[in-house]
């Protein structure tokens, strides 16, 4: 994986719907950025669910031939008209799905949406941060800060749930976790106040008995809609529930009971929707994170590292759950 500014690179393309592992190793052009883009030169690809989803799915913007992949790292080595970032900058970036993506020796990006990395930070490390890191900001930001309340993340031993639940300690509230048990240790580290193996059918009542006479704030949930659906009871009056791996159509409770809000969090929908404003506090929260992450007040799922080649088997493995940290791809 060259990082010269050659004229032809290499791509991993998607050829229709189907495994990881149909994807086709190619050579193409490089890329010219056009006006309000950056060119960056990959370093480091940040590998996530959403990556090997869609590859097996499709999406409604992609015809064959198109290069997936939504979290990279690297150098800018070209801008579009309008540009005033400086070659050579090392940057993250979490790119629109609708966009060929981090899946390649250089990518097109939007300059709106990069984040410039502090350099105590490693590639490998910030590759790991953009998607589970704003996914979990996203998520945050939905509830209103009201602190020493009680809040639920399931599935914290994953990137994003194990990202949230740090950000929400941070926030002053009680934070409850559903993980396996080899995350316990970790978990309990960062300062949450109890996990709950979600696989024990008894973790609800023991969650419930923990909280006594409190109800919980908010729910988090990272495991599906259905899922979100059924904790929805455990909320408190006026309590949230913020569903990150779907949407829940229907409110789970009757009208006129606790009076719950519901939340769906998609960050692809900010390339559609965001306003100039928006777009400030997405870099806004991409430099906090980074410079958490720097300091050491933020810490990321165990990371291993795999070649280019190599990144169709990695998807797999990502996709069959024989990983359960994060995996970045790198030259």
């Amino acid at each position: 994986m060259s990082q010269s500014l050659s004229e032809m690179h290499q791509v991993w393309a998607w050829p229709g719907k189907g495994e990881p592992q149909s994807l086709r190793l190619e050579m193409r052009p490089r890329p010219v950025p056009a006006p309000g883009e950056v060119l960056v030169a990959n370093r480091a690809v940040g590998l996530n669910p959403v990556d090997w989803k869609m590859i097996e799915w499709g999406h409604v913007a992609w015809s064959p031939g198109h290069v997936p992949g939504v979290d990279g790292v690297g150098v800018v080595v070209a801008t579009g008209a309008g540009i005033r970032l400086p070659i050579g900058l090392r940057v993250a970036y979490h790119q629109s799905l609708a966009c060929n993506g981090s899946f390649a020796e250089f990518t097109c990006i939007d300059g709106r949406s990069i984040l410039p990395i502090p350099g105590g930070v490693e590639n490998v490390v910030a590759a790991a941060l953009p998607c589970p890191g704003l996914t979990a900001w996203q998520a945050l930001r939905k509830v209103p800060r009201r602190i020493t309340r009680d809040v639920l993340v399931t599935g914290a031993g994953g990137a994003v749930g194990f990202i949230l639940a740090q950000l929400a300690v941070c926030n002053g509230w009680r934070v409850w976790v559903t993980a396996a048990p080899t995350h316990r240790g970790a978990l309990l580290a960062l300062g949450i106040t109890d996990v709950f193996d979600y696989r024990d059918p008894e973790w609800k009542n023991k969650l419930s008995e923990s909280l006594g006479p409190r109800r919980l704030y908010a729910i988090f949930d990272t495991v599906s809609g259905e899922h979100a659906q059924s904790l929805a009871s455990m909320l408190s009056y006026n309590g949230h529930l913020v569903c990150i791996q779907d949407r829940i159509e229907e409110n789970p409770v009757p009208a006129f009971t606790t009076a719950i809000s519901l939340h769906e969090v998609a960050l692809n929908s900010v390339y559609l929707n965001a306003t100039d404003e928006d777009w400030r506090e997405w870099r806004s929260a991409g430099a906090e994170l980074f410079q958490m992450l720097e300091i050491g007040g933020l810490q990321l799922s165990p990371i291993e590292t795999r070649s280019f080649d190599a990144l169709p088997l990695a998807l797999t493995e990502l996709q069959s759950g024989a990983h359960k940290g994060k995996l970045v791809v790198v030259p």
